[in-house]
């Protein structure tokens, strides 16, 4: 008689805490200001709001990208042609399907430098009606008018299209390819697939210095987008 035992995959930690926070605001405050810029007249002070908390995310995570997690950290992202071109001709790197893959990596990039364009636009525009970013009087007024138009007409769909194929991308593969993306970003931690890759993969530090450091961070960037809107 033989007796089989059931092999549990490894999991690593994959998404810190911190990481998985300015995700989840990020969305909250890009849908908050999608919003209340369609509803407008007062709302459009929570639309400034939230254009504020985007800044700050996104100075965070140009920080955490450096001193976060190992799987957060820019030098992961897969950017290279050669990771791209193997990920998508179906011979992927092993590290492709911890952290972000290659092509999630560029969708990654494209995103922070869609969402920075636009918080900027922002901060410039001035719709000579009720509103005026801080940075506007700093600026010409062929720029201010530049940005009021990249802000209000070009920027946030360029965002929309992105983000709509970001959600493709995510159903494609728990629908087809059976990679649970969302939990990940839920609890932090990922199976893997082999075995035997579980040793060789570094997991990401997720402890309770490294969250205070992360908090500290956080309140500095939410500081200077303070300063930014009193300017």
């Amino acid at each position: 008689m033989t007796t089989s035992t059931n092999s549990v995959a490894p999991s690593i930690r994959v998404w810190d805490l911190p990481t998985r926070l300015f995700h989840w605001l990020l969305v909250l405050c890009f849908i908050g200001a999608f919003v209340t810029v369609k509803i407008g007249g007062n709302a459009m002070l929570w639309h400034q709001r939230c254009g504020y908390a985007i800044g700050a995310l996104l100075l965070f995570r140009l920080l955490w990208g450096v001193a976060g997690g190992y799987w957060s950290r820019f030098g992961q992202l897969a950017l290279s042609p050669s990771r791209v071109l193997g990920y998508v001709g179906g011979k992927p790197d092993a590290r492709d399907d911890v952290g972000h893959s290659p092509t999630g990596a560029w969708a990654v990039l494209a995103m922070l430098v869609l969402l920075a364009a636009q918080v900027l636009s922002g901060l410039m525009s001035d719709d000579e009606i009720a509103f005026a970013g801080p940075l506007a009087r700093f600026v010409s007024g062929a720029t201010t008018g530049q940005a009021t138009y990249y802000h209000a007409h070009v920027g946030q769909w360029l965002l929309l299209g992105l983000i709509g194929l970001h959600i493709a991308a995510i159903v494609f593969y728990i629908v087809r390819l059976k990679k649970p993306l969302i939990r990940p970003m839920i609890h932090g931690d990922k199976q893997l697939g082999v075995a035997s890759m579980a040793p060789a993969l570094p997991a990401s530090r997720d402890t309770a210095g490294s969250r205070l450091m992360a908090l500290v961070l956080a309140l500095v960037c939410a500081a200077v987008m303070w300063w930014v809107s009193t300017l």
